[in-house]
């Protein structure tokens, strides 16, 4: 049986603002020996999937610097200490990085982010009957496009490598089976 390892330290190597980064020292229960990880503290994070009053899924397009690639994905982001909450957070990515609000927001499900290293949750909503709202308004870091796509469209985006994004996948996953 598998069971929880004991962390006897714990010390922050260096703090950014997105995430900070620990070394944990834990004791494993099957042979008593110490054992150093690297952990990411970071915020839990939410994406968001819209769909418009037709049945349209608003997607974006970015360039993401880990990969040094343009990706296609759903709004989404960190939930900050101001939201609140995931559904808040959602609200405020959707309506920042598309210039669309939804008329509702319905939790799908979560995942955990990467539980090697990271102690986040990635929230999945689903924005109902969004509206274009404004302009987006992008952060200085972001140059986005906005793309509407046929929901009948996104399984083969992701069979054919055009949405390639983990997290992304896994939000389609709980779409798909809310519906």
């Amino acid at each position: 049986m598998i069971r929880k390892w004991k962390k006897i330290g714990s010390q922050t190597i260096a703090d950014f603002r997105i995430f900070s980064a620990r070394k944990d020292t834990s004791l494993s229960p099957r042979t008593g020996q110490e054992h150093s990880f690297f952990i990411l503290d970071s915020p839990d994070w939410v994406n968001v999937i819209p769909v418009t009053p037709d049945g349209r899924i608003v997607l974006i397009r970015q360039y993401r610097h880990g990969i040094e690639q343009v990706t296609l994905e759903i709004p989404g982001g960190m939930v900050d200490g101001d939201d609140g909450d995931a559904a808040t957070a959602g609200r405020r990515e959707l309506l920042e990085e598309t210039g669309y609000a939804a008329e509702e927001m319905i939790y799908l499900g979560s995942v955990h982010s990467n539980p090697a290293f990271l102690n986040n949750q990635t929230h999945t909503y689903l924005a109902v009957n969004v509206r274009k709202e404004q302009e987006p308004q992008f952060d200085g870091a972001e140059d986005i496009e906005v793309v509407l796509a046929d929901a009948a469209e996104i399984p083969d985006m992701i069979r054919h490598g055009r949405i390639t994004h983990a997290l992304v996948i896994a939000a389609f996953y709980h779409y798909e089976h809310y519906k």
